[in-house]
């Protein structure tokens, strides 16, 4: 019988593994999707991260029609596209597109961090300023030309982004800070709450958020997620490893280390400064690893404290089996 109060959705930066290739990673990713997909799982999002060996995943529209065409009910999406990377009329053509091939079935998650650092940001796009008005304005563009506006004197007279298609992709902007859930709920967007980046100050966004919303043609009312890092397994010793993985990307993030793909007998070793062990008990509040005993009533907590019914999991782990098997038991013990 199915007892499941939360949806579960994953998101996915096709990590390459150690001795792997980025080939491997994107087969990865498209198991994983079609995994999730027959799991029943809600959504399966994508990311866009440049100039890093450890990311696959440079260009999700491109993989987004990949993983749509490999799975058949779960909503694909990008989480996210970092829309001051690109033209926001290309974009609104590349999520028309998909949104025609694939009806309903498309998320366009849209963050406005670049997903890399500043000189390959000011490569992808030269005229960008790092200013949040341009983010807003592009915002302002892309509602127009999802929806073919015709303003007398305006470019959207002029210019349209095709194709000229009946449904919309549904828009989430992705916000770790809560700055970007106020545009959200002034464009009458859907949110995503980055926990996995930052684990502070979530709720009062989110609830600010709601508090403030106003309905557009596309979304009626206030909708909510939250991402997290999460992993599952019977086995304790696993789960254990696992948590001193993260917490040694953790530090390699902070410290400005590489992020290489690592293995746990590489870092079982590790001894930590008493800086670095205090961040990383900070940053576990950034994941939920354990046992299915463990981990259920964490998740539980989590959603309830955002009062969110929708959990988006992400999921790092040092073989494929495992975290495949991670999300299987995600689905058993949520009744998907």
């Amino acid at each position: 019988m199915k007892t499941n109060t939360i949806k579960l959705s994953v998101l996915d930066q096709s990590p390459i593994r150690k001795g792997g290739t980025a080939t491997e990673a994107l087969q990865e990713t498209t198991q994983l999707a079609q995994l999730t997909d027959k799991l029943g799982y809600t959504r399966f999002w994508v990311s866009e991260h440049h100039n890093t060996r450890a990311l696959a995943g440079s260009a999700p529209e491109i993989l987004i029609a990949h993983l749509a065409n490999h799975t058949t009910n779960i909503r694909v999406g990008s989480g996210g596209v970092m829309l001051p990377n690109h033209s926001a009329l290309k974009m609104a053509e590349n999520f028309k597109l998909l949104e025609a091939l694939f009806p309903n079935r498309i998320d366009m998650g849209i963050g406005r961090a670049p997903g890399t650092d500043r000189l390959t940001a000011s490569l992808l796009n030269p005229s960008n300023q790092f200013n949040p008005q341009d983010f807003i304005n592009q915002l302002y563009d892309l509602e127009n030309f999802f929806h073919d506006a015709d303003g007398a004197g305006t470019v959207y007279q002029k210019v349209k982004a095709e194709p000229h298609i009946s449904t919309v992709p549904s828009q989430w902007l992705l916000t770790s800070s809560g700055e970007s859930a106020m545009f959200a709920a002034h464009f009458g967007m859907a949110v995503s709450f980055a926990h996995f980046i930052n684990p502070v100050g979530g709720r009062d966004a989110v609830e600010e958020y709601r508090a403030e919303f106003e309905p557009s043609a596309d979304l009626k009312h206030p909708k909510a997620n939250v991402a997290v890092f999460a992993f599952c397994n019977e086995d304790e010793e696993k789960a254990y490893r696992q948590q001193a993985l993260m917490d040694y990307r953790f530090v390699q993030l902070e410290t400005g280390g590489s992020l290489a793909p690592i293995t746990y007998d590489e870092i079982k070793n590790i001894s930590y400064s008493n800086y670095e062990k205090q961040r990383i008990e900070v940053n576990r509040r950034r994941t939920i690893s354990g046992t299915p005993e463990q981990v259920k009533p964490k998740i539980e907590a989590l959603a309830a404290h955002y009062g969110v019914d929708e959990m988006m999991l992400v999921t790092y782990t040092e073989t494929i089996e495992d975290k495949m098997h991670s999300y299987e038991l995600f689905a058993e013990m949520f009744g998907l």
